[in-house]
């Protein structure tokens, strides 16, 4: 009986990685002018899904080396040693995802990529957030050798919308930020009243909320730029189906 199980479970997993697509990261041609990042990312996002069929799509990242690069909070002289991918979450019904590396554990500096699969029978809009672990290297005391410090995060900002045969339902009309690149001020329009939106903010690359306005009855929005410094930037819309995120960049 056990060997039963076993041979079942070893024939799914064959199927599942039978169905996942190999992805391979060098592919990527973001890679060659950058230091770090993931691609898509939550402006272009995932592409849609139909009901009823066959999904694949890869999500690639470059990890960095020198950890100030993905955080302004980081020691100086910290490494990442490793990055793990621990979960993909929100995903429909039926989905999974593979990584490239069957422990989807990657080395600092590193490239790689995820492949998500499946088929589900449920329409909607699927937020999706991403969890991962660093393992970072940092030198506590002068002349002592570094103490590896995990350091837990995760990305949140993107979707998956499954729709009917022929029509791709429930889409959220997009949202404009302009201008982008923006000197002074940025206007936030595209907001509807069927998304039931509640709140506006502005984040910077840190996550830290730079801005804040709360939805009533007006659907397009202006910030004032003033005293932000020069930078990557995101307004993130929260609505009834999640948050919708577009980047944009502060002169």
């Amino acid at each position: 009986m056990k060997k039963l199980l076993l041979s079942f479970a070893v024939a799914v997993i064959a199927a599942m990685n039978v169905q996942a697509q190999s992805c391979s990261p060098s592919t990527n041609p973001n890679y060659a002018d950058s230091v770090y990042g993931v691609w898509p990312d939550t402006t272009t996002n995932f592409p849609p899904a139909t009901q009823n069929l066959f999904y694949s799509a890869n999500l690639d990242f470059k990890v960095p080396l020198d950890a100030t690069l993905a955080s302004s909070q980081a020691p100086p002289n910290s490494t990442i040693q490793s990055f793990k991918v621990d979960s993909v979450v929100g995903l429909p019904s039926g989905y999974d995802y593979v990584c490239n590396i069957s422990n989807c554990t990657y080395n600092g500096g590193a490239n790689g990529c995820a492949n998500v699969f499946g088929t589900t029978a449920a329409t909607g809009v699927y937020n999706v957030s991403i969890f991962i672990t660093a393992q970072v290297a940092v030198v506590l005391v002068p002349g002592l050798p570094a103490q590896i410090i995990p350091q837990s995060t995760s990305f949140s900002g993107y979707r998956i919308v499954v729709g009917a045969a022929g029509t791709i339902e429930q889409v959220i009309a997009p949202i404009v930020v302009s201008p982008n690149p923006a000197n002074d001020e940025i206007k936030v329009e595209g907001i509807s009243a069927s998304m039931k939106a509640s709140k506006v903010e502005i984040t910077n690359i840190e996550g830290k909320v730079v801005a804040s306005k709360e939805v009533a009855n007006s659907s397009d929005f202006s910030f004032d730029l003033a005293g932000m410094n020069a930078g990557i930037y995101f307004v993130n819309v929260t609505h009834a189906s999640g948050v919708e995120t577009v980047k944009f960049i502060k002169n």
